[in-house]
């Protein structure tokens, strides 16, 4: 048979009747049978004088071997073709070579010749595979032979074989380690490579062979972190990992001064609760305030200054959080977390939430980083709380893992949404889901204490659950709350006990046992009975309910022994013949230690020392607790342990090494060429900005650029190294300040879109030119000054402004929430002092009409500025915010939901007034708040707080304001207008908003004259986070049965003789919450409705007098914390 006639009769498939048919895939046209005929056929192919059938017998080989079937047999028959002509048959040989090279290493090395002779072929692709094929023959004799066609392939004029030779590297250190000081060679000289086809494969082969030589990175860093936007993606996730550890030992930690002032207790100094002041000695205070004082004096001494370098990498690795690769996003959101400041790591958020879209195995592992980094940066995710809820389609293991993010996430203000959604998950098919649920709820109890009883409470009830897993679970994770307090519980260990008879599960029973045995004294009654019913079945349980049973009968030996010792001792006789070893060893140990006998030792005095001890309280932690030592995005971090290979993450240097490492020697040889020739144009536009600067006003460039000038020239010099722009470098210094990040930012947007960037500019610059003031007269020449300053002020925003709506335009908006956040204390800032500089010189004469257009049109940027302020005269006391004749005008009107009755609003002499400022500390000025029970105008969701200043000092007092408000997630604050002058001896009062977002954690800012600035903090009471609301007695009850179960907190409480009254009883409650009376045709209930200012959350409550004083105090709220918060509150005043 003919080659050509085989070829025809495999392409027509086979006729022969005992034979299968085949599909009609090319690729399966009777190839991949176990006839060994057509192997032959291929044989003849290859041996044929024809290229057409040459080629394609390669490709069909070429598919077995993509089909996983064995094509080694044909090793003999297609090497020969190594030294074909044809371009395309050369290079599937070359193909099938890789695959068998290692396999046949004899016959390969016959054909080394022909491998050498490829290196030097015209095609880069032939050149390329044969040095792909030489290095994969496994054999040391050749190893000089790669040596030299790596060192060959390393100059060539490909970047493509360069590549390829950056590849071959770590196979022949592989095969060969004392080679190393060779190969390092030819990388050094790989690494200065400026093409990006091979910056990755070089950066993967430095991590192979030398990941410790870091000072080849010196002068390649900066190239490295501009090219990397252009790399293949996973060269981009070789080269990050490699930046971060390289980060870390060059740079100082951007958190520096926020880890000093933590340690010297700078913070908890500033904002310590009043509790704490009480139970501190003085001793301890004058402690604290050294400590103060030496950490402020460490962060004044060396303030943080961030490196040019490091903000660089920061910058080039943000885009890539955009990228479609899950592995570079995830290595860039490593990086960030593991280099950049605080306030920026929130930018990975968003990034990695994207991620939760995409395939399971995906999720998989950007859940695990993520609930490593919700432990630390749990402010982080929040935003993005409902990206974690679970669907009934995600695999379990996902479950697990967004239930362990949920429980990190889980605090003050979101745990009765995330115990809601708990209640849900319980209900799952999934029993390993739901045992994870209940292990969840636990350590929510554990964590937030305000929600244990609640979660004590729900898990009781899930004891009665018709499914004996879920009751075995809760039994476990109560058996670990009860612990922390036993004695308020004996009755859920009575109910436990009771479940003995029903529950089956060996792991719930042991834990039954084990509970009544620990606090017998609380069931004095139950315990010996339990024992009795275990002694019956003690033969037929688990070994580790034996254990139990055992325990059990010791401890109740120890406390009860008239009852129990009968019971014991037939326990331990059949103990004593059970088949296990450790319940006979058991079984003997305990007996010789509590049954006293002539010839028991000394151990049995301290028997009941040894069982009866106090057991600490188990603390329910995080598995991940203690896994952000392994680098994230890792394999050793995906494990919990080392794996093979893993580099560790290197700690922060204490000092910074010399970063003139990092500078190129190119930069040397251009200053000398400048010292000989004429000026060249960078330098020109440079000096052209200096003279700009020179001319302008001294002290706006102070305040905003004042610790980035020692940095700025450094930063040009390496942009001008590594071909970046040069204008960049005053804003890439990191004095760490807000202005500098939003600059970074709309000059990344120009990069991208230099032309559109460029016209808007020059649109906006034609703009302020055009709203420049004339001064009229030299007369008054603050005012002109005044409005050139808000322009000079306004111009850095306008540029903000435009790279961010170009972001978004992109998709690309990606910025943290810490940077939004800080813009917009500075537009308040900014414009907090044009309304100063209106408010104090009003306009007197008629041409200044075209200045207040000016104005108007420079508010437009202001995106904060929705209220002209009031000028300080204009401020009045809250005493006179509702006048008396207002009241009773109002008492006529008809209320709705939204309106208050006068009558439940308390007067402002019965609020209770808290301390802000002591006029010892405040110098003479003492400040003094209470929560006025007001609509806050400006904004219904915030919290009307009456501040009240009074002047004792001798001088007046200037310039009283609000600055450097530090809020907790969420909360936000709005300033009173600013009080220019308090006379001596006078007192003003003024009202300021804060939206404490449903908690009652405190609102720190600080308190600034014209000289000083006191940092002080307003925290709530619960009752105060309340607005009142009018309700029907109907309403009150549909809306109260609505908010059943674990919205529902109830309290028994014993009223003094003075407060048995129904009238003391609504002054008190009233007192202690913000809350208005409902309507109640009972004199024995007393019932109350309002709802949270933040989210308008409703609450109810009921107090319910009984005979002899007795009472029941009720709170229905769909946030538990405030309602187990609220709770406590009124009890207290209710009681005292």
């Amino acid at each position: 048979m003919s080659a050509s006639s085989a070829f025809n009769d495999e392409k027509g498939g086979s006729s022969n009747v005992g034979e299968p048919e085949y599909g009609h895939d090319p690729a399966s046209g009777g190839i991949f049978s176990s006839d060994y005929k057509r192997h032959d056929d291929l044989k003849e192919m290859l041996d044929s004088n024809k290229d057409s059938l040459k080629l394609e017998a390669m490709k069909r080989i070429v598919a077995m071997i993509a089909r996983g079937k064995n094509a080694s047999d044909l090793f003999p028959a297609v090497v020969k073709n190594v030294a074909c002509k044809n371009i395309e048959v050369k290079k599937l040989v070359y193909v099938y070579l890789v695959r068998y090279a290692e396999e046949q290493q004899d016959l390969a090395l016959l054909s080394i010749s022909t491998f050498q002779r490829g290196l030097k072929d015209p095609n880069q692709l032939i050149r390329a595979s044969a040095l792909r094929v030489l290095s994969s023959i496994r054999v040391t004799i050749i190893v000089p032979i790669m040596m030299l066609a790596i060192k060959e392939a390393a100059s060539d004029m490909s970047p493509y074989v360069r590549k390829t030779a950056a590849h071959a590297i770590p196979k022949l250190y592989s095969l060969d380690p004392e080679q190393k000081d060779c190969l390092i060679e030819v990388i050094e000289k790989l690494l200065a490579d400026k093409t990006t086809l091979v910056a990755g494969s070089v950066v993967m082969a430095f991590e192979e062979v030398c990941p410790e030589r870091i000072d080849l990175i010196h002068k390649n860093y900066r190239k490295l972190c501009n090219l990397l936007i252009d790399v293949e993606e996973w060269g981009q996730v070789v080269i990050i990992n490699m930046l971060t550890r390289y980060a870390r030992t060059q740079f100082l930690n951007p958190n520096m001064n926020e880890s000093l002032l933590e340690e010297g207790g700078g913070e908890k100094a500033f904002y310590g609760s009043d509790n704490d002041d009480d139970t501190d000695d003085e001793e301890d205070k004058e402690e604290k305030e050294k400590k103060k004082t030496e950490a402020t004096a460490i962060v004044k001494r060396k303030p943080y200054v961030m490196d040019p370098d490091h903000r660089l990498l920061l910058r080039n690795t943000k885009p890539l959080l955009q990228s479609r690769n899950a592995a570079v996003v995830m290595a860039v959101a490593q990086l960030y977390f593991h280099l950049a400041p605080k306030a920026e790591v929130g930018v990975i958020a968003k990034a990695l939430v994207r991620l939760m879209r995409s395939h399971s195995e995906v999720q998989y592992v950007v859940l695990q980083n993520v609930a490593t980094m919700s432990i630390k940066r749990r402010g982080m995710f929040e935003p993005y709380l409902k990206s974690f809820y679970i669907r009934s389609t995600d695999p379990t293991q996902i479950k697990v893992l967004k239930l362990e993010v949920l429980t990190n996430l889980a605090n003050e203000t979101n745990i009765s949404t995330i115990l809601r959604e708990f209640q849900t998950y319980i209900k799952s098919n999934d029993k390993d889901f739901v045992a994870a649920t209940i292990q969840a709820i636990g350590r929510c109890a554990t964590n937030i204490g305000e929600v244990r009883d609640t979660c004590l409470n729900g898990l009781v009830q899930l004891l009665s659950n018709r499914d004996e897993l879920v009751v075995a679970e809760s039994v476990v994770v109560i058996k670990k709350l009860l612990q922390m307090q036993p004695e308020q519980h004996s009755d859920i260990i009575k109910h436990m006990a009771k479940l003995t008879d029903n529950i089956q599960v060996p792991m719930a029973r042991a834990s039954i046992l084990w509970l009544i045995g620990e606090y017998c004294e609380h069931v004095p009654k139950i315990a010996p009975d339990v024992l009795r019913k275990m002694a019956k079945t003690f033969t037929n349980e688990e070994d580790i309910v034996k254990l139990q049973i055992i325990n059990l009968a010791a401890k109740l030996y120890l406390t009860n022994s008239k009852q129990t010792k009968l019971l014991t001792q037939y326990v331990l006789n059949l103990a004593k013949y059970d088949q296990n070893y450790d319940i006979r060893d058991r079984a003997r140990f305990i007996r010789q230690l509590i049954v006293p006998t002539d010839k028991s030792g000394a151990l049995s005095k301290y028997a009941k020392k040894l069982f009866l001890a106090l057991k600490p309280a188990p603390v329910l932690e995080s598995p991940f607790k203690d896994r952000d030592h392994f680098q994230l995005g890792s394999l050793s971090h995906l494990l919990n342990a080392k794996a093979g290979g893993y580099q560790v993450l290197p700690d922060w240097p204490e000092a910074a090494p010399d970063p003139s490492v990092r500078n190129v020697e190119v930069i040397t040889l251009l200053e000398r060429v400048t010292t000989l020739t004429s000026v060249p144009e960078w330098t020109k536009c440079s000096s052209r900005e200096k003279r700009k600067e020179k001319k302008a006003d001294k002290p706006f460039y102070s305040d905003s650029e004042g610790e980035s000038g020692p940095t700025e020239s450094a930063d040009s010099a390496s942009d001008t190294a590594s071909g970046s722009e040069s204008g960049s470098g005053s804003e890439e210094s990191g004095s760490g300040s807000e202005s500098e990040e939003s600059n970074e930012e709309s000059e990344s947007a120009s990069e991208e879109d230099e032309e559109e960037e460029g016209k808007k500019k020059k649109k906006n610059v034609e703009k302020i030119k055009a709203r420049k003031p004339v001064p009229e007269s030299e007369s008054e020449p603050s005012s002109g000054e005044d409005v050139k300053k808000s322009e000079k002020k306004s111009k850095p925003r306008i540029g903000s402004s435009e790279s961010e709506s170009e972001e978004d335009d992109d998709s690309e908006s990606e910025s943290s929430e810490s940077e939004e956040e800080e813009s917009e204390e500075e537009s308040e800032e900014e414009t907090k002092k044009k309304k100063k500089t209106t408010a104090s010189k009003p306009p007197s004469k008629p041409p200044k009409k075209e200045n207040k257009k000016e104005k108007k049109e420079m508010s437009l940027l202001d995106f904060d500025d929705f209220d002209p302020a009031p000028s300080p005269s204009q401020v009045t006391p809250l005493n006179n915010f509702l006048s008396s004749s207002l009241v009773t005008d109002l008492e006529g009107l008809s209320l709705t939901d939204n309106v208050l009755s006068p009558t439940t609003i308390i007067p402002s002499g019965n609020l209770k007034t808290y301390e802000l400022l002591h006029r010892i500390t405040g110098e003479g000025l003492s400040v003094e708040y209470c929560f006025s029970r007001q609509p806050f105008s400006p904004d219904p969701h915030m919290v009307a707080v009456k501040i009240q200043f009074t002047n004792s000092a001798t001088s007046e007092a200037k310039s009283l304001h609000v600055e450097d408000a530090k809020l907790q997630s969420g909360m936000r604050i709005k300033e009173f207008p600013e009080i220019e002058v308090l006379p001596a001896g006078e007192t003003i009062s003024v009202v300021m908003g804060i939206d404490f977002c449903d908690s009652t954690q405190a609102a720190n800012f600080q308190l600034c004259t014209h000289t000083r600035k006191f940092f002080v903090s307003i925290q709530p009471p619960v009752g105060e986070l309340m607005m009142p609301i009018f309700m029907t007695e109907n309403e009150f009850k549909k809306e109260q049965g609505q908010l059943m179960g674990m919205n529902e907190i109830t309290e028994k409480l014993t009223l003094e003789e003075k407060c048995q009254g129904e009238h003391a009883v609504v002054q008190r409650v009233t007192t202690a919450a913000n809350l208005s009376r409902v309507p109640c045709g009972s004199d024995k209930e007393c019932r109350f409705a309002g709802k949270t200012v933040t989210s308008g959350s409703l609450v109810l409550v009921s107090v319910v007098t009984k005979e002899d004083g007795a009472a029941q105090l009720t709170v229905n709220c769909e946030k538990m914390v405030i309602g187990t918060m609220l709770v406590k509150d009124i009890h207290q005043a209710l009681t005292q």
